[in-house]
C-alpha cells in the first residue's frame, strides 16, 4: 500500500511540472524511438538477407576452384573443375542432385535493344537445386545438354530489357548471344534483386553449350549439389572433399584446390555480420539514451532542491532516509519509465510507416528488442535517480526545516 501511495505522490509531482517533466523525457523518448528504429531497421535488414539467401536454396553445398599462386601470391583462379569431378559427386549416397555450372557476362540482343546479363551454363539439376521455378514454357532438359542445344530461359528482368513490357510473350522467340541466335524456352518466376546478384538478371543455358559455343572453357566455374537431408550437410562436404583431394591427386600434406562451402555457412557469416550491425545500432542509438538520463538526473536535483523544506517535514514526522530515497527513486523511475513507453510506440509507428512507404526497405520491430528498450530506460532511471534521492535522503531535517 505504501508503495501505490509513494507512486501517486511520484505522478503528482510530475504533473505538478509537465513542462519541465516533459523536456526530462523528452532524451528518454528520443533515446529509446532511436534504439528501436535503429535495432529495427538491423533485424529487417537480416530477415530480407536470409529470405533471399534461402530462396537460393536451404541445403546446398557449393564446390568452387581454389585459388592459385606461389609464396602467397595470388594470380588466378584454378581450372581444375572438371563436370567429370561433378559426375563422381552424383555417386555419393546422401547427394540427390548435382549440377555442373559455368558463368560469364555476355551481351544479348533482341531486334534493337539489347542487355548484358549474367550467362548461366547449368543442367537441369539446377533448376531444383537452386529452387527456380518456371512461370512459362519450360527448362532446360538433359537432352538438350546431350545435344548442346541453343536454348535459353530468361530472368523476368533480363526477358523485360530484351522484350519490353510485353516479355510474356517472348516464348519461341530468339535472342542474339555473340552472333548465333538462341530460341527462348522459357522464363523464371521472380526472386528479387540479391544486391551482390540478381538470378532475375540472368540467362540459362546448357552448360555444354555454354562451355563449347559461348564461353570456350573445358573447366567448370562451380559445382552445385543438394544433400537428400539438411542434417547430413556435414558429412556431404567431407566426403566432397575427400572425393575431390583423391581425383586431383593431392599428397597428404597438400591444401585443398578447391573450396566447399554450403549454404548454413553462408547464413551464419551474414548473420554474424547483422548481429555486429545490430550491436553497432544500438550502441550509437544507446549513447542519447544516456544522454536522456543526465537530462533526467539534473531534473531531478532540482526537484531535490526545491522540496528540501517538505523533505525536512517529511523526516520531522517521522520518514526514514530509506522511506525519502524510495520516493525519489520511483519518481525517477516513472519518468523514464514513461519516456521508454512513448518512444517504444513512436518507435513501431516509425517503423510500420516506413515500411508502408517505402517497399524496399523492411524494419522488423522484435519483442526483445521493446522489452530491452523499456529495461534499459527503467535502468537508466535508476542508475541516474539514485544519486538526487541519496542526497535527498541524507539531508540533516533541521537543516531542511531552515531552508529558504
Amino acid at each position: 500500500m505504501i508503495f501505490w501511495t509513494i507512486v501517486e505522490l511520484a505522478l503528482r509531482s510530475l504533473a505538478a511540472n509537465k513542462l519541465r517533466s516533459f523536456l526530462a523525457m523528452l532524451g528518454i523518448i528520443i533515446g529509446v524511438w532511436s534504439v528501436i528504429s535503429a535495432l529495427a531497421l538491423a533485424a529487417g535488414a537480416q530477415k530480407k538477407v536470409v529470405d533471399q539467401m534461402s530462396s537460393l536454396g536451404t541445403n546446398v553445398v557449393m564446390v568452387t576452384p581454389g585459388q592459385r599462386g606461389t609464396g602467397g601470391v595470388i594470380s588466378g583462379t584454378q581450372k581444375n573443375l572438371k563436370v567429370e569431378d561433378a559426375l563422381a559427386m552424383l555417386k555419393i549416397l546422401e547427394v540427390s542432385r548435382v549440377s555442373p555450372v559455368v558463368r560469364g557476362g555476355v551481351q544479348a540482343k533482341h531486334g534493337n535493344k539489347n542487355t548484358r546479363p549474367n550467362l548461366l551454363g547449368t543442367a537441369p539439376s539446377y533448376f531444383a537445386i537452386r529452387s527456380f521455378q518456371v512461370q512459362s514454357g519450360r527448362s532446360i532438359t538433359d537432352a538438350d545438354c546431350d545435344t548442346s542445344a541453343r536454348v535459353a530461359v530468361l530472368g523476368p528482368t533480363t526477358a523485360k530489357n530484351l522484350f519490353g513490357d510485353d516479355f510474356g510473350q517472348s516464348l519461341g522467340q530468339s535472342i542474339e548471344i555473340k552472333g548465333v541466335q538462341y530460341r527462348v524456352i522459357g522464363l523464371l518466376e521472380a526472386k528479387g534483386d540479391q544486391g551482390f546478384f540478381n538470378p532475375d538478371d540472368q540467362i540459362l543455358i546448357p552448360y555444354t553449350t555454354a562451355m563449347r559455343q559461348v564461353l570456350g572453357l573445358d573447366y567448370l566455374n562451380e559445382v552445385d549439389l543438394s544433400a537428400k537431408d539438411e542434417s547430413k550437410l556435414a558429412m556431404v562436404q567431407t566426403k566432397v572433399t575427400l572425393l575431390l583431394r583423391k581425383r586431383h591427386r593431392l599428397a597428404d600434406d597438400a591444401d585443398n584446390d578447391f573450396n566447399v562451402r554450403n549454404m548454413a555457412d553462408v547464413l551464419s557469416a551474414t548473420s554474424t555480420i547483422n548481429t555486429v550491425l545490430s550491436l553497432l545500432l544500438g550502441g550509437i542509438a544507446g549513447i542519447s539514451l544516456m544522454v536522456g538520463g543526465i537530462g533526467v538526473m539534473n531534473v531531478m536535483l532540482v526537484t531535490v532542491a526545491e522540496r528540501t523544506r517538505e523533505i525536512g517535514v517529511r523526516k520531522a514526522i517521522g520518514a526514514r532516509q530509506r522511506d525519502i530515497l524510495r520516493q525519489f527513486l520511483i519518481e525517477s523511475v516513472v519518468m523514464s519509465a514513461m519516456g521508454g513507453l512513448l518512444g517504444v510506440t513512436f518507435g513501431i509507428l516509425t517503423a510500420k510507416l516506413i515500411s508502408s512507404l517505402q517497399s524496399s526497405i523492411t524494419l522488423v520491430v522484435k519483442t526483445p528488442s521493446v522489452l530491452l528498450a523499456i529495461g534499459f530506460s527503467a535502468a537508466v532511471g535508476v542508475f541516474f535517480g539514485y544519486y538526487p534521492a541519496r542526497r535527498a535522503a541524507k539531508l540533516d531535517p533541521i537543516e531542511a526545516l531552515r531552508y529558504e
